[in-house]
Parts: C-alpha cells; sequence; structure tokens
C-alpha cells in the first residue's frame, strides 16, 4: 500500500515544479517586454532547475509503483503526476524559447509596443497556476475554468498574427522581427495548450473520465454535458 507521505512528497514536488514553470513565463515575457536581456539568461539558465525535477518526479513515480501495489485512485494520482510533469517540462521549454527570442528581439528596434504578448502571457501564467491549484486540491470546478480559458489564448494569438501579417505586408524591412513576435506568440498558445493538458488529467484524476478530444474548445462548457457530471 502507498504510505499517505509518498503521495504526499509527489504533490509537494509538483508544486515546486510548478512554481518555477510560472516564474519562468511571467520572467521570459518580461525580459521581452521591458527589453531585459539579463533576465532572458536567467530564464535559459534556470531551466536545468525544472529539468531537474522533471527527472526527479518521474523517478518518484516509478519507484512507487515498483515497491507498491496502488489502488486505482492512487494509481491514477500517479499517472496524472507522470503526465502533469511532462506538459510542464515542456511548459519550461517554451519559456525558454520565449526567452531566446528576447535576447534576439532586443538587440533591434521595437517593431510595435507589446500589447497582446503580455495579455497572453498573463493568461498563460493564470492557467498553468490554476491547473496545478486545481490538481492538489481536487478542484474539478477550477479545472474546467482552465480549459476554457484556451480559447481566450487562441484568439489573442490569431489577432497578433493579423497584425503582424499586416505590418510586414506594409513594409518588407519589419520580416525578421515579426516573424520572431508571432514565435513568441506561438509558444504563448502552446503553453496554454499544455495547461489545458494539466487540467483534463486533473478532471481524470477526480472523476476517472478522459475529456480530449471532446470538441471542448469549439462548442464551449456545454460540450462537457453527458461527458461529466454538473459542477455545484
Amino acid at each position: 500500500m502507498i504510505r499517505s507521505r509518498e503521495l504526499a512528497k509527489l504533490r509537494d514536488m509538483l508544486i515546486r515544479m510548478g512554481v518555477l514553470v510560472e516564474a519562468s513565463i511571467k520572467d521570459s515575457v518580461r525580459s521581452l517586454v521591458n527589453r531585459d536581456s539579463e533576465l532572458a539568461r536567467r530564464v535559459i539558465d534556470h531551466d536545468h532547475e525544472i529539468n531537474s525535477l522533471d527527472v526527479q518526479i518521474d523517478e518518484e513515480c516509478i519507484k512507487v509503483l515498483a515497491l507498491t501495489q496502488p489502488m486505482a485512485s492512487d494509481l491514477r494520482f500517479i499517472t496524472t503526476a507522470l503526465k502533469i510533469t511532462a506538459d510542464l517540462e515542456r511548459i519550461g521549454d517554451n519559456s525558454v524559447n520565449i526567452a531566446e527570442r528576447a535576447l534576439e528581439l532586443n538587440t533591434e528596434p521595437l517593431l510595435k509596443p507589446y500589447v497582446d504578448i503580455p495579455h497572453m502571457g498573463s493568461i498563460a501564467q493564470g492557467m498553468v497556476r490554476d491547473a496545478i491549484d486545481a490538481f492538489v486540491n481536487g478542484d474539478k470546478k477550477l479545472a474546467l475554468d482552465v480549459i476554457m480559458r484556451d480559447d481566450e489564448v487562441d484568439d489573442l494569438n490569431e489577432i497578433v498574427f493579423q497584425e503582424l501579417t499586416a505590418i510586414m505586408t506594409r513594409d518588407s524591412s519589419t520580416v525578421r522581427r515579426a516573424v520572431k513576435i508571432s514565435y513568441v506568440s506561438k509558444y504563448l498558445e502552446r503553453i496554454a495548450d499544455h495547461a489545458t493538458n494539466i487540467a483534463e488529467m486533473v478532471v481524470y484524476l477526480i472523476e476517472g473520465k478522459i475529456i480530449r478530444h471532446t470538441e471542448i474548445h469549439r462548442e464551449g462548457r456545454k460540450s462537457f454535458d453527458g461527458v461529466l457530471p454538473q459542477t455545484e
């Protein structure tokens, strides 16, 4: 049987990883908006801490599986933790990608004031924070709310793309900078997708039901009808 302290250890490690990832998102976007190349370098340098925790959590999960005979709910917790760490590690990678683009863009003239990018970053960061909180507290309602916020980031990504396309069309000298900014927007969109994956795994942990590929993003919260019990 799995002892409660073993699950608590896994939970604490996941929380720590989530905190590091959330900070990485915030700092990478800030390094771009504030043209702070030193901060961008710190994001890149600290990524090894996220990678190290990813490995430690995987090893701890495998050890628990090998040395115990987990019941259904504990087994779901462990498999969910394994999947969540994979998404958190990829979020960290995307934050590094943003920091790398910031280092490049900070050496060039500002193409346009950053408005939608920091908004996207704030939403994505909040999604990651709330997805981890939903996991820790077993909060299905919060997990569903995270999933629904993904549409906001998708819409902003489209707005950024359209604006940058218009700028490039008017002035071909802006193409290199505009493409790099579009990459940043896409990285944030991917971060939101990974936060959504975590939230979906939280629903699986709580309900034992897989809700991926249920058209939730296109049809909204109504698509959960008949799939999950209604929240209070």
